[in-house]
């Protein structure tokens, strides 16, 4: 089952969370894809803030401790910091030197499985040039 919800983080715009229950992905790693993917593509903006853990959880149908567990794992990859006020705030870590060392590290696992299934370097690099191109570009 796909689970769809839409949430407000205090604006008009809303963002589409997508959760799979069938999928083999744990559901706080699909929340956290889908919140770096609203940073990457603009949709949630520096100093944002996300909706509390009880919204997020009864708006998308998840129990709190998921959605805690998401928000500490952002947090200490530096996507999100924790107000006592406005509770979970996008607030990206542009440490470069860290940022790299944490793509490569994934890269490294995403292309051994590419290669693994004969997926050449053409192609991924093709791929790669337009995602990039959606989150940069993304702007118009």
């Amino acid at each position: 089952m796909l689970c769809q919800s839409m949430f407000s983080a205090g604006r008009l715009i809303l963002m589409l969370i997508e959760i799979d229950f069938n999928s083999d992905e744990a559901i706080y790693q699909q929340l956290r894809n889908q919140i770096i993917l609203g940073i990457a593509t603009s949709t949630l903006t520096e100093g944002e803030a996300l909706p509390s853990v009880r919204q997020m959880a009864d708006t998308i149908g998840i129990n709190m401790h998921t959605v805690n567990k998401t928000y500490s794992l952002l947090r200490q990859e530096g996507y999100i910091k924790l107000d006592r006020r406005r509770g979970a705030v996008v607030a990206v870590d542009a440490d470069e030197l860290r940022a790299k060392a944490e793509v490569e590290r994934e890269l490294r696992g995403v292309l051994a499985r590419a290669v693994c299934r004969g997926v050449s370097a053409d192609d991924i690099h093709a791929m790669v040039d337009g995602i990039y191109k959606e989150y940069v570009y993304n702007e118009a």
